[in-house]
Formats: C-alpha cells, sequence, structure tokens
C-alpha cells in the first residue's frame, strides 16, 4: 500500500432524483440510500489499522480482526447495525455511503476517534 493520504474517501455524488427507486447494481454510493448497515474496526494509531488491514488482505474475517483490533465499544464483530445519515461523523458518513454492498474502505478513513476501517453490509 502506498503514500498515507489520511484515509480519505470519496464522497457519493448525490442522485438527480432523490428516492426514484433502488438501484440494484449499487456499484456507487449515493443512488438514494438513506441508510447503511455497517462494521468497522477502529484504531487509535495508523499503523495499527494498517497492521488490521494487513489481515483482512491475509483471508482473516472482518469480525475476527475487528475483535481482535477494534479498540471500541463495537468488538461483537465491529457490527454498528444499521445507521442513517447524521447518525456517523462526517468523514465515515461519508465512505460508508460511498461503499457499494460489501464494499470496504481500501484505506483506513481517519476522524477525531482514530482510523476506522469500514464494511458496508447492506443499504436501504
Amino acid at each position: 500500500m502506498g503514500a498515507k493520504k489520511g484515509g480519505e474517501a470519496k464522497p457519493a455524488k448525490e442522485g438527480k432524483g432523490g428516492k426514484g427507486g433502488k438501484n440494484n447494481d449499487d456499484s456507487a454510493g449515493g443512488s438514494g440510500y438513506t441508510r447503511v448497515k455497517v462494521r468497522h474496526i477502529l484504531c487509535e494509531k495508523h499503523s495499527k489499522a494498517m497492521e488490521a488491514m494487513q489481515k483482512l488482505s491475509d483471508g482473516v474475517s472482518f469480525a475476527d480482526v475487528a475483535r481482535d483490533y477494534s479498540e471500541d465499544k463495537a468488538r461483537q464483530g465491529g457490527d454498528l447495525g444499521w445507521k442513517i445519515r447524521g447518525e456517523m461523523v462526517g468523514p465515515f458518513q461519508e465512505a460508508a455511503f460511498a461503499l457499494p454492498k460489501g464494499g470496504m474502505t481500501p484505506e483506513p478513513v481517519r476522524t477525531q476517534f482514530g482510523y476506522h476501517i469500514i464494511l458496508v453490509e447492506d443499504k436501504k
């Protein structure tokens, strides 16, 4: 993994038609979704977050890595449940809604709480 860029994620582009129905392809964020079912791994230090990313790359399950590496109260496999816009801090929310179903951030996302690896399990 190359240069550190602070875990920035490209924000989802807002759709023009509002609700307009679900996009079953869901290759991008936005697309009218208002809720995400999300898991995360939170690490205070970037180096620990990168260790967790390596474990994920090695094929260890997200839930197992979350239990071993996450430094917050969501240690039950990192499951945060369903979240709506406004319930998450800015960079976390932008990254979560930009990811497709089943998508994971390619780099940790930095917030005031530390570095998050985010996995979106579903969207509504």
